[in-house]
Formats: structure tokens, C-alpha cells, sequence
């Protein structure tokens, strides 16, 4: 399987070597659901499909979720993410825990706000005595259960509690099987990675591995996939890919933690780099990770912050580092709001 053409072709669907318009955009966001706010410094904000939209798309997505057109929930391994409500039922399948012995606490908050209505967390303690450490769990537990829905539309704090029925009566929790659900989110993989293995599916969706094997071997049997040596892909792209033309890549993006190609990856890349600048004697935290012409090589190390990191390094596997210095180093500060990194490869800049 000729490498270039694989990334050349993940690089145009995932919309980092083309920016994506708005009618483009719902489509690869619906594939990479679900989708995130931007790692550490994007408490309160809207979700973000970083350097691949052709608009502002945190302010695109701060409307949809204004109309409730994305709607929060607690989905891979437990993490805060947003989806599109049209897909309630098929992540409902895949990551919803039941209640299976609920506690008293937990009656308690479902009673009290299936009575009084959308409450937040302050109504709350006000209501029940409890503390808001005793609450907030709670109140998490029963949004992963699916049974309380925290109303985010905005972008303010004061988030309001109501009974996920109420709010989503005509979602349908129990539409798909866990396989058949496994199916749908795995063919969308494929189309924007072209090439992917079980690794990469376990790494971004957080589900069991057993379950994704499953579901894969059950695509290539219906021959929606095919398995080469390297992984899965779609069978219409093993035929794409001998005809694709693959372009030069010429580009440096700095990617957030949050990020769905890094995501993927995660499971490779947080040991990857850590020979690079593990022994450094400053803070050295793995901020974001840097996509060089279509793969990750190299990571800006330092601390994380509200506000602007504390850049202090950029540290890259590249033979040719000093050449692509200049781009690196903008990259770097066109993901920081324009902050300089203290040093490039451990020289200070």
C-alpha cells in the first residue's frame, strides 16, 4: 500500500491540506463526533474541528448549540463531548452505563428535578442540603446513564439539570445494537482515515477492543471493508487509492490534545516523542503535537496554563529541523495566540 497516497488522500478528508466549507463541514464534523472543545483552554467553548474549516466554526458551532443542534453528553471514556441530535441513538448504544442499583442520592436528584423542572447545581443544593462536591458526581453519573441532560447552549456556567426525556422525547435509546452501532461509527472512521487499524478505532472511541475486532471482522465479511497487511479500510478506496494522484504536502499544524488525528494516535504518540525531551531540566508536559506535511513529528513541550502554555521548547525528529524552523516555530504561534517559544530543539530563541 503506497504511505503517500494513504496520508495525501486522509489528509484532503480530514480537510488539513483544503480548508472545508459549511455544507463539507457537518459532514466531517458528524464523522468525527464526538467532537471536543480545544484541550485545557477550551473551558466553556463551543466544539472545534481545528485549521479545517474555511469560517470561523467555534462561533459557526456556538449557534448550533444555541439551537440545541449539539447537544453535551458524557461519551468516550467518560469525557465531555458534543454530538448531533439526530445521532442521540447510536451513541446511546455505545457508551450509555445504566443505572443498574441506583443510589438514594441519585432517586433523590432525579425525583427533585423531574418535579421542579430544569434546576442547576446551586437550585439544587439549595433544595436538598447537599453539598455541590456530594451533587456534581451525582449529576455526571445520571448524565452517563442518559437520565439528566445538562442544558449547555450557551456559554455561561450556570448550566441548568432536566430530565434527558423531557428534553429528547422522541430519541430512540435502544434503535441499534451495540455491533450495528459499531458498524456505522467504524465506517466513518475509514472514510476519514482511509487506513486505520483496531488501535487507532480503541484509541479515539474508548471502547473495548474485543467489541471493535468484532464488529470489523463482521464489515469485512459483508465486504464493506477490506483488511490489508497494514489495517482496514473501505473496499470502494482499495480501488480509489491505485488511481490517486497524491500531491506534495507542504504544511505545519500545531494539534491540540483533543484533536481527532491526534486522538487516534494518542495510543502511539504520548510515548513517541518522550525520548525527545523527558531528561529536559524545565517543565516539559506534552502541550500539543505537531503535523509536519501530513504526519506527526514533534511535540511543543512546557506547561499548561488558562491563557497562554509556557512554551519552553520545541522539540521535532525531523533530519532537517533547522530548514523548517521558520514554519515550525509560526505554527506554534499561530496555535498560541502569537506566543513566541523560548526554545527551538533546546536552543534559546
Amino acid at each position: 500500500m503506497d504511505e503517500k497516497k494513504i496520508i495525501a488522500l486522509r489528509m484532503e478528508r480530514q480537510f488539513l491540506s483544503k480548508r472545508a466549507s459549511m455544507e463539507e463541514y457537518l459532514s466531517l464534523y458528524r464523522d468525527m463526533q464526538p467532537g471536543q472543545n480545544v484541550f485545557w483552554n477550551g473551558f466553556g467553548d463551543p466544539p472545534s474541528l481545528t485549521f479545517r474549516a474555511d469560517f470561523d466554526d467555534i462561533a459557526f458551532n456556538r449557534e448550533r448549540q444555541e439551537k440545541r443542534e449539539l447537544i453535551k453528553g458524557r461519551f468516550a471514556g467518560g469525557n465531555l463531548g458534543w454530538i448531533m441530535p439526530e445521532d442521540i441513538a447510536l451513541f446511546a448504544v455505545l457508551y450509555r452505563k445504566p443505572l443498574k442499583a441506583p443510589s438514594h442520592t441519585q432517586l433523590q436528584l432525579l425525583e427533585l428535578i423531574g418535579r421542579e423542572g430544569p434546576l442547576n447545581i446551586q437550585q439544587i443544593k439549595e433544595e436538598t442540603g447537599l453539598l455541590v462536591k456530594e451533587i456534581t458526581p451525582v449529576l455526571h453519573r445520571l448524565q452517563e446513564a442518559f437520565l439528566l441532560y445538562e442544558d449547555q447552549y450557551d456559554g455561561e456556567w450556570d448550566r441548568s439539570w432536566c430530565r434527558f426525556q423531557e428534553m429528547f422525547p422522541n430519541a430512540e435509546l435502544e434503535k441499534y445494537d451495540r455491533q450495528e452501532a459499531l458498524a456505522l461509527v467504524l465506517q466513518r472512521f475509514s472514510y476519514r482515515h482511509v487506513l486505520f487499524d483496531c488501535a487507532m478505532a480503541k484509541s479515539f472511541y474508548k471502547l473495548p477492543e474485543k467489541e471493535i475486532k468484532e464488529a470489523l471482522l463482521r464489515l469485512v465479511k459483508d465486504s464493506v471493508l477490506v483488511e490489508t497487511g497494514e489495517g482496514y479500510m473501505r473496499k470502494e478506496d482499495e480501488q480509489l487509492i491505485a488511481g490517486y494522484k497524491a500531491e506534495p504536502l507542504r504544511f505545519v499544524y500545531a494539534l491540540h490534545r483533543n484533536d481527532f488525528l491526534y486522538k487516534s494516535f494518542e495510543y502511539i504518540l504520548k510515548e513517541k516523542f518522550r525520548p525527545l525531551y523527558e531528561h529536559l531540566p524545565y517543565d516539559h508536559e506534552a502541550l500539543q503535537f505537531l503535523l509536519i506535511d501530513g504526519e506527526f513529528h514533534g511535540v511543543t513541550v512546557g506547561h499548561f496554563r488558562n491563557g497562554p502554555y509556557d512554551l519552553n521548547d520545541v522539540v521535532v525528529d525531523l533530519a532537517n529541523a533547522q530548514e523548517r524552523k521558520t514554519e515550525i516555530i509560526k505554527a506554534v504561534q499561530d496555535a498560541n495566540y502569537g506566543a513566541m517559544p523560548k526554545r527551538f530543539m533546546g536552543t534559546e530563541l
